[in-house]
C-alpha cells in the first residue's frame, strides 16, 4: 500500500476517534475536542470501522474542482492575452477581457493562467539584486555629493536640505553644509568651504538633479554643462552621475543616519536656525569621523590643492552667461531689463554678447573681453514666473519666497494705459462741486417743502418787518 498524504485536521480526527473506539473516550467528549456535532461523529466512526482511517480524507482531495473552468475557456484567454495583450497586467488584463470580448475571468484566476504561460512573473520573479560595489582604494578618488531635504530642526525651525559631502574610501564625512534648497549657488558655497579644508579630489559622484546635468538633451546653451558642472571643468575636477539611488548607496545611507542621528543631536544642543546650524556642524563631524571612518585600502591623499586667489574662485563659482545685446543697448537678464550705459566701449556692442557674471550675495556683473560695463537696471519686480517650472527638489523654498513676497507687498497687475506710460493729468476742467450732497442746498430743499405743504393745508405766515 502507498504512501497516503493527510492534512494535520485528518490526523487529529483519527487519535480522536481511535480513543473513542477504544472506549477511552466518549462521542460527546470527541465532538467538542474536535468542534463537529454528535452526529457527524458517527458518520465519521462508521466510516473508519467500514473503510479504515483512510476513509477519513476529504473524498474530493486530489479530484479537480466541480468549478473549474474548462481547458478551452483557458486556452482562449490566454491565447487572446498572448496576442493583444501581452504586456498587461492580471488586473488590466482581466478587465480588458470584460469588456472587449465578454470573457469574465477574476484577477488571481487570470495571473496564475499568464504565469503558468510565461506571460507574467511574480514579485519574487521580478526581484532584482544590486551588487555592493567596492569602495574606492585612496582617500580623495570620488566624493559622493548629495542633497538631503528634512526637518533638521524638527518643529523649532522650517524644513530645510542638508548637503552631504562624503569620501567612498573611508565613509569620511567630507562637507556638510545647511540650506534653504538645492540649487546651484547652495553647491557653490558648500564646494568653497570644500576646497579650502581638503582640495581638489579627482571626481564628484552625484544623482541626475539638474544641478550637476543637464536635462534636455537640445539645450542651446552651456555647451552641454550646468553652471556646477562647468566651474567643476575650470577646477579641473571631473563629476560623475549615478544611474540609480543604490549606485550611491553610502551617500543615501548617511543621509538616513544623519537624519537620526543629527535631528537629535541639534535638538541636544537647543539648535533652531541655519546659521547656529552650520557652526555646529563642524564639531559634529570630527567627533563622527574619529569614530566611524575607516582606513583605505591604500595610502596616500589624492587631493590636489587649489592655487587659486579668492576673487578668482569666486569668479569661477558663479553663475556665467551670455546675452544679446539689443539696438538699445539693452538685454533682458533674470526677468529684469538691463540698459548698459553708453560709452566709447558699449556703443560697439550692438549685436554682440557680453557675459553675464551673477553672484550669491546678488551681486551682477556684466563683462565684455573682462572689462566690467556700467549698466542700469529697470523692472525690479521680482516674482517668480507664472506657470513657473519647479523641481520638486526647490518647491518648498520656492513657496517660502513666494509668501515672503505676498507678505510684503500685493502685486499690482498693470493696465494698457498704465504700460504704455500715461499719467492722468488731475481733475477735468468744470463744475467739481456736488451740489447734490451740499448741506446748504439740502436745508434749503426742506424749508421749500415744507412751506408748500402748510400753504396746501390753508395756514398763513406772519411777515416779519424791520422796525415795526
Amino acid at each position: 500500500m502507498g504512501l497516503i498524504a493527510m492534512s494535520e485536521r485528518d490526523l487529529q480526527r483519527i487519535e480522536v476517534l481511535s480513543k473513542v473506539i477504544d472506549g477511552r473516550t466518549t462521542i460527546i467528549s470527541a465532538a467538542r475536542v474536535l468542534a463537529l456535532s454528535t452526529r457527524q461523529v458517527r458518520r465519521l466512526l462508521e466510516r473508519i470501522r467500514a473503510d479504515g482511517a483512510a476513509s477519513i480524507r476529504h473524498r474530493a482531495r486530489g479530484r479537480p474542482s466541480n468549478n473549474r473552468i474548462c481547458d478551452g475557456v483557458r486556452d482562449y484567454a490566454v491565447a487572446i492575452v498572448r496576442e493583444r495583450y501581452a504586456d498587461f497586467g492580471p488586473t488590466l488584463a482581466a478587465e480588458k477581457l470584460a469588456e472587449e470580448h465578454g470573457l469574465t475571468v477574476s484577477r488571481e484566476t487570470l495571473r496564475s493562467w499568464m504565469t503558468e504561460a510565461g506571460l507574467w512573473l511574480s514579485r519574487q520573479q521580478r526581484r532584482t539584486f544590486h551588487q555592493p560595489r567596492l569602495r574606492r582604494e585612496a582617500y580623495g578618488e570620488l566624493v559622493q555629493i548629495d542633497g538631503s531635504e528634512h526637518r533638521w530642526f524638527e518643529d523649532r525651525g522650517p524644513p530645510c536640505s542638508l548637503l552631504v559631502f562624503i569620501d567612498d574610501a573611508t565613509g569620511k564625512l567630507m562637507q556638510l553644509r545647511v540650506v534653504r534648497s538645492e540649487s546651484a549657488f547652495s553647491y557653490f558655497g558648500a564646494l568653497e568651504l570644500y576646497l579650502k579644508a581638503h582640495g581638489a579630489p579627482v571626481a564628484f559622484y552625484s544623482d541626475k538633479h539638474s544641478v550637476f546635468r543637464v536635462a534636455k538633451k537640445d539645450a542651446k546653451g552651456g555647451q552641454g554643462m550646468t553652471q556646477f558642472g562647468r566651474a567643476l571643468s575650470e577646477l579641473n575636477i571631473e563629476i560623475l552621475c549615478a544611474n540609480s539611488s543604490q549606485a550611491k548607496g553610502r551617500v543615501e545611507r548617511m543621509n538616513r543616519t544623519l537624519q537620526d542621528r543629527l535631528v537629535k543631536e541639534l535638538r541636544l544642543a537647543g539648535i533652531c536656525d541655519m546659521e547656529a546650524g552650520n557652526a555646529f556642524l563642524p564639531g559634529f563631524m570630527e567627533r563622527y569621523n574619529a569614530r566611524f571612518a575607516v582606513t583605505p585600502a591604500r595610502s596616500g591623499d589624492l587631493h590636489r590643492p587649489v592655487n587659486l586667489a579668492l576673487d578668482r574662485l569666486r569668479e569661477i563659482l558663479c553663475k556665467r552667461e551670455q546675452r544679446y545685446v539689443g539696438a538699445q543697448l539693452t538685454f533682458s537678464f533674470e526677468r529684469t531689463r538691463i540698459m548698459l550705459e553708453e560709452n566709447e566701449v558699449t556703443c560697439g556692442l550692438v549685436g554682440r554678447y557680453v557675459e553675464t557674471y551673477a553672484y550669491a550675495d546678488g551681486r551682477l556683473d556684466i563683462r565684455w573681453k573682462g572689462h566690467s560695463l556700467p549698466y542700469r537696471t529697470f523692472d525690479k519686480d521680482q516674482r517668480v514666473t507664472h506657470a513657473a517650472i519647479i523641481e520638486n527638489k526647490r518647491l518648498g523654498d520656492v513657496l517660502a519666497y513666494i509668501k515672503e513676497r505676498q507678505e510684503v507687498q500685493t502685486p499690482k497687475v498693470k493696465t494698457n494705459s498704465e504700460k504704455n506710460g500715461y499719467k492722468p493729468r488731475g481733475q477735468k476742467p468744470g463744475r467739481t462741486k456736488d451740489f447734490g450732497n451740499d448741506p446748504a442746498v439740502i436745508a434749503r430743499r426742506q424749508r421749500a417743502l415744507s412751506q408748500q405743504s402748510a400753504m396746501e393745508q390753508g395756514q398763513s405766515y406772519p411777515t416779519q418787518f424791520n422796525g415795526g
